[in-house]
């Protein structure tokens, strides 16, 4: 199978020049139409819009919902690859590989797990050590969560799917085609992927009614704040990588994890003796936490590059 970056220079090339099909502008508005097909059917039926009587957590409102995006990631994807192939630019072949579906990536998928687990070494203790989650998973309650509750079913498998088919396999290529810079790339496309979750600001609203306005503001914007920066470091992992598992597998992780503690003391359950009597927990349960915080980044920067080089990456890039 020819290689993608061998697609991608056949638009780059000094030589014979070929015009990209569309232009960054372009894309950037069909990463928009792309955004507002995702959201916007949530609110035009009453199965999906949530209102004061109806949660968007509730089971009927998440399987609608996943239908809808499944329809919408469905057309959208058709049309990046109608785009990609027509007038002969790339083969089916390139034109999968540029959405990331083939070759799968299970070693890049392994090794950007592994990056992004090196960077929450400190969360990871805290959840498996601190918090004993390890024996949740010897019992295997957190599948059995899963598989059970819709919430987390939406949250860790069918949310990040669903956006990283959208918003990587979907959208990034679209960038590629138009030659945009891959900084630009890296950095623009996501801020797109930040705005698709400003709608939660109303959705907060309606089961929040007495929070202060400026409270949900702030986390609104905090939240258009992780996202882009999430978006970001997903688009570089799968411009390296050239796999959507990669980046559905990561996404779905980060989401598992949340934010990491910056602040505040790391400490275990207080255990009660025989006499009524609790001992204090030792401050090294908060040490270690933040060594290994910053352990983790340390680690995560210095493997960035080597555990993100694939041969099946969309752009070469210099790390």
């Amino acid at each position: 199978m020819p290689s993608l970056p061998g697609f991608i220079t056949r638009y780059f090339s000094k030589d014979e020049p070929k015009p990209p099909p569309i232009s960054t502008k372009t894309a950037i508005f069909l990463l928009v139409i792309y955004t507002l097909i995702y959201v916007v059917p949530f609110y035009l039926s009453r199965t999906t819009r949530p209102s004061p009587t109806l949660s968007r957590d509730a089971p009927s409102v998440i399987r609608a919902r996943i239908a809808s995006v499944s329809l919408t990631c469905t057309v959208c994807s058709t049309i990046t690859f109608v785009i990609l192939t027509s007038q002969g630019r790339a083969t089916t072949a390139e034109a999968l590989h540029t959405l990331g579906y083939w070759p799968v990536g299970l070693v890049e998928t392994g090794k950007c797990f592994l990056l992004t687990a090196v960077l929450f070494a400190g969360p990871l203790y805290e959840y498996l050590i601190v918090d004993q989650g390890w024996r949740d998973w010897l019992a295997l309650r957190p599948l059995s969560e899963l598989f059970g509750e819709w919430t987390k079913w939406r949250n860790i498998v069918a949310g990040p799917f669903t956006e990283e088919v959208l918003f990587r396999s979907a959208a990034v290529p679209l960038m590629l085609a138009a030659q945009t810079p891959v900084t630009t790339t890296i950095f623009l496309s996501p801020l797109v992927f930040g705005l698709a979750h400003l709608h939660h600001y109303y959705e907060f609203r309606l089961s929040h009614p007495h929070v202060a306005t400026s409270l949900m503001l702030m986390r609104s914007v905090m939240q258009l704040g992780y996202t882009t920066l999430f978006g970001a470091y997903a688009t570089f992992l799968f411009l390296r990588s050239g796999s959507l598992l990669a980046v559905f597998v990561v996404h779905a992780f980060c989401n598992c994890m949340g934010l990491p503690r910056v602040w505040g003391r790391v400490l275990p359950s207080v255990i009660t003796n025989e006499r009524g009597q609790s001992s204090r927990p030792s401050v090294l349960w908060t040490v270690a936490y933040y060594v290994l915080l910053v352990a983790g980044a340390i680690g995560w920067y210095k493997n960035l590059g080597s555990l993100t080089e694939s041969s099946n990456a969309l752009v070469a890039m210099k790390i």
